[in-house]
C-alpha cells in the first residue's frame, strides 16, 4: 500500500501551524528514491516505533475527538490496531525488558536495587545476559540494525539495551540526564514551573520537593541552548532516524528502532502547542511535570493547565512522527517495511485523583497503550483486535515477519496471525504490574491490588468502563478468582515483596 504525501502531512486543516513546522524542515531536504537503483530485500523491512507515555484514549483513531494527532491516526488507519494493549509491566525499563527479550518482567522475582542504576522501581534492571534480545537475533539473520533515542534510561550504567544494534544514535538531555552541569541554571528558574501553597511550598514535584527540582534543573541546563522547534527532542529524534536510513543499502533488510521519550514530562513543548488545548491567556506557573501520588494538592486550574501541556507534547511529538513517516514515503520504504507502534505505560491526570506514574494508579489512563502493526500490503488496514497484547509479544512477533523462529523460552506470542484473522494464541485474561501493585482483567472485569491480595478495588469494565464503582465489596469471590489468575500467571507461587 502506498501512502501519500497527503496522507501523513496532512497541513494546515489537521494540525494548523505545527505541521508547517516539519513541513519547513522536510523541504530542505533533497528528494531520495533508492528503490530505482537497488534491489529490495527479499525479507521485510521493520521499525518499531515507541512513543513514551502515550495514553491510548488521547489517540482520535481509538475515539478520541478532541486530540489533533493526525500522523497516529492516519497511520492507526493504515494498521492493525489491538484495543486492549496493556504494557505487561511497567514502568519505562520493565516495559523496554520485555519489548526486547519477549520476555515477561512481572512479577519482578529475582529484582535486585544496584547501586547507581538510578531507580528504586521493582524490575528496574538489565536484561539477562542468558536471554538474546530482539535486535541481537536480527542482526544474525542478516539485519541492518539501528537504534535512535533520547530515553536516558537505556543508557545507565550497567543496562545493556543497545545490544545487538549496529548502529546506536543516543540524544542527549532527556529529564535528568546528566548531560550538562546543572549550575549553570540559576534555581530561581525553577520558579517559572513550580505552583505554591499559600506558605510558599512548592508543590509540583515529582517524589518530593528536594529531587525533582534537582532534575528540572538539570533538565533546563539540557535544554538552555534551544532556539527552535526542530531543536526539541521529539524533533530530533525522529530527524536523526530518518537520516539513519538515507543512505542505508537496499539489498539488505534492516531494524530500526525509534524510541521517543515524548511526552513524557516535563512537558515544555512550544508554547502554542499546549494553548490549542487551553486559554491562550494562561499567565501562572507552567506544571511541566506532577508530583506523582493524589492530584489534590493542585488548583484544579493548574490541573486543567497540566492536561494541556500534555495534550499539546503529544501534538508536537505527532508532528515529527509525521516528518518521519513522510522521509519513509520519500525513500519509498513504506513498501517493503512493516511498522509497529506501541508505548510503554500512561499518565495519570488527576482521573482517579491520582497524578502521574503511582503504582496503585492502574486505571485505563495508566494501563491503556496503543498499538499498531502496519503491513507494507495493507493487511488488515483499519480492522481493531480486542486480544490482550502486550509488549512481549512484539519480539516474537517481528521475528515472524522476518522469518526467524523465536527461542522456546520466549513468552511472549506472535500477533502476526491475527492480521489474518487467525486468533493464535488465546488469553482469556491478562496480568500487570508496577512495583508491588497489580493489574488482572478477563475482558468483563478489571481488579487492582496490592500483590498480596489486599486492598483490592473491582470494577465492572463492561458497564463501567471509567472504572468509577469499585464493586470489590460486593463481589469478594470475583476478588479472590481474578487474584488467583494473577497468581497462576506469576508461577502459581506468592508474589515477591521488596523492602525499599
Amino acid at each position: 500500500m502506498t501512502l501519500s504525501r497527503r496522507d501523513f502531512l496532512l497541513t494546515a486543516s489537521a494540525a494548523g501551524a505545527s505541521l508547517a513546522v516539519a513541513d519547513a524542515a522536510l523541504a530542505q531536504q533533497p528528494r531520495i528514491n533508492l528503490s530505482q537503483t537497488a534491489r529490495r530485500p527479499d525479507k521485510p523491512n521493520v521499525i518499531l516505533i515507541v512513543i513514551d507515555t502515550l495514553r491510548r484514549d488521547h489517540l482520535g483513531v481509538y475515539g478520541n475527538g478532541w486530540m489533533k494527532t493526525p500522523a497516529l491516526d492516519q497511520l492507526g488507519r493504515q494498521s492493525l490496531r489491538f484495543t486492549r494493549a496493556t504494557p505487561e509491566a511497567m514502568p519505562t525499563i520493565p516495559a523496554r525488558r520485555s519489548i526486547h527479550s519477549g520476555m515477561r518482567t512481572f512479577p519482578f522475582r529475582n529484582w535486585e536495587r544496584r547501586a547507581g542504576n538510578g531507580s528504586s522501581v521493582w524490575g528496574w534492571q538489565h536484561i539477562p545476559d542468558d536471554q538474546p534480545t530482539l535486535a541481537e537475533q536480527l542482526e544474525k539473520a542478516g539485519y541492518e540494525t539501528m537504534l535512535v533515542t533520547d530515553v536516558p534510561h537505556e543508557f545507565t550504567p550497567g543496562m545493556n539495551f543497545s545490544r545487538g544494534f549496529k548502529l546506536v544514535d543516543w540524544v542527549r538531555g532527556q529529564e535528568g540526564d546528566p548531560y550538562r552541569p546543572y549550575w549553570s541554571v540559576d534555581p530561581f528558574e525553577l520558579q517559572k514551573f513550580m505552583w505554591r501553597d499559600a506558605d510558599g511550598q512548592a508543590l509540583t514535584t515529582k517524589y518530593g520537593n528536594a529531587p525533582l527540582a534537582r532534575e528540572l534543573r538539570q533538565y533546563l541546563a539540557n535544554t538552555q541552548d534551544r532556539r527552535a522547534e526542530d531543536d526539541r527532542f521529539a524533533a530530533r529524534v525522529f530527524r536523526s532516524a530518518a537520516r539513519a536510513l538515507e543512505g542505508i543499502p537496499r539489498d539488505k533488510p534492516f531494524f530500526l528502532t525509534v524510541d521517543s521519550f515524548d511526552p513524557h514530562e516535563p512537558w515544555d513543548a512550544p508554547r502554542r502547542y499546549a494553548d490549542a488545548y487551553d486559554d491562550p491567556g494562561y499567565d501562572e506557573p507552567e506544571p511541566v511535570t506532577p508530583r506523582y501520588g493524589s492530584s489534590d494538592y493542585l488548583p484544579e486550574r493548574q490541573l486543567q493547565r497540566m492536561r494541556a501541556l500534555y495534550a499539546g507534547e503529544i501534538t508536537m511529538t505527532d508532528t515529527w512522527l509525521a516528518f518521519f513517516l513522510d522521509r519513509l514515503h520519500q525513500m519509498s520504504l513504506l513498501d517493503d517495511t512493516v511498522i509497529l507502534l506501541t508505548s510503554d505505560h500512561g499518565m495519570a491526570l488527576g482521573e482517579h485523583g491520582a497524578l502521574g506514574k503511582p503504582a496503585y494508579a492502574l486505571w485505563p489512563e495508566m494501563t491503556d497503550t496503543p498499538l499498531f502493526i502496519r503491513h507494507p500490503n495493507g493487511t488488515a488496514a483499519g480492522e481493531a483486535r480486542d486480544y490482550f497484547a502486550s509488549t512481549h509479544d512484539i519480539l516474537p512477533t517481528i521475528l515472524s515477519f522476518a522469518g526467524v523462529e523465536p527461542r522456546k523460552e520466549t513468552d511472549g506470542s506472535d500477533l502476526s496471525p491475527h492480521l489474518d484473522g487467525k486468533a493464535g494464541t488465546v488469553r482469556e485474561h491478562f496480568t500487570s504490574g508496577l512495583n508491588d501493585y497489580v493489574w488482572v482483567s478477563d475482558k468483563r472485569f478489571a481488579m487492582i491490588s496490592r500483590n498480596d491480595g489486599s486492598e483490592a478495588k473491582l470494577y465492572d469494565i463492561a458497564a463501567d468502563p471509567e472504572q468509577a464503582k469499585d464493586l470489590a465489596g460486593d463481589k469478594p469471590q470475583e476478588v479472590k478468582r481474578l487474584f488467583d489468575l494473577v497468581l497462576k500467571d506469576a508461577g502459581g507461587e506468592p508474589l515477591p515483596h521488596y523492602d525499599l
